[in-house]
């Protein structure tokens, strides 16, 4: 058998789980184990095929309570020919919602046979408060127990799929941020703003996962923003924010209702 593991992971949340999962679970079957990051846009290009023989852990982040619409094309062209699935979903400490269940299906249909699924926390992409630095080393503690009992049901040949995991299906619409009169707030067409200290490096135009950042002029967006946060969170000279009201009073509101608390991790095996 061979184990692999393939992420979306704009600020790192997602690859430190997968990437921890697959290699325990290789780890205990005596197998090794290969990574793919289809982060990059260019990853995305071609499709991705595995064999019967094959354990994947696939991994995306949870946004709006979903797997991002904007990967749903291509993980439509992601072929299992029958390798046994793990879906893996990241959450910045409010809800998953129905992401696990929609990833899993999404699997399922592209001819994986799901054993075991897990939703786990990262730090919110718009946040430093909302789960701060998660996945912590507790929360790869998990990550190892969710791995081992995924390795030792495969040695038991217990493989019926798909996995049972919470959640609905069809699934549910996309979260929708409302303001306190119960009006809805639209941020998607909301795109990051450049401050005076960009030396225009190209940096962020070289990690955007959409490739929507120009590269000789970084304050100019012109395709796309996720609100990955990548280019915010990473950028050298800290010259890439927000100013959009309604994404700052959406991001103050889950601070303010979820920064308090401990979200758990929730793992189905």
């Amino acid at each position: 058998m061979s184990v692999h593991g393939m992420f979306f992971s704009g600020t790192g949340t997602t690859e430190r789980v997968v990437r921890a999962a697959a290699g325990r679970i290789a780890e205990r079957l005596g197998c090794g184990a290969e990574v793919f990051d289809f982060t990059p846009p260019g990853a995305r290009q071609e499709p991705k095929c595995f064999q019967k023989d094959d354990l994947v852990v696939l991994g995306v982040p949870v946004i709006a309570g979903r797997v991002p619409n904007l990967l749903l094309k291509y993980l439509g062209t992601v072929q299992g020919s029958g390798a046994l699935g793990v879906p893996v979903v990241l959450f910045g400490n409010r809800s998953y919602d129905d992401a696990l269940i929609e990833l899993r299906d999404i699997m399922e249909s592209g001819g994986f046979r799901t054993i075991a699924g897990g939703a786990f926390v990262g730090e919110h992409s718009f946040s430093t408060t909302l789960g701060r630095g998660r996945p912590d080393a507790d929360d790869l503690v998990q990550v190892q127990e969710f791995a081992d009992r995924i390795a030792e049901k495969v040695q038991a040949g217990a493989l019926a799929s798909p996995i049972a995991v919470r959640g609905e299906s069809p699934v549910r619409g996309y979260y929708t941020p409302r303001d306190r009169n119960g009006n809805g707030i639209d941020i998607r067409k909301v795109k990051p703003k450049t401050s005076d200290a960009c030396v225009k490096c190209g940096w962020c135009a070289g990690v955007c996962p959409l490739g929507s950042i120009d590269g000789s002029e970084p304050s100019v967006v012109s395709g796309i923003c996720m609100k990955c946060c990548k280019c915010i969170k990473g950028c050298p000279r800290g010259a890439k924010y927000f100013d959009d009201a309604g994404y700052l009073y959406h991001k103050e509101e889950l601070e303010a209702m979820y920064g308090g608390r401990r979200a758990e991790n929730e793992i189905f095996v």
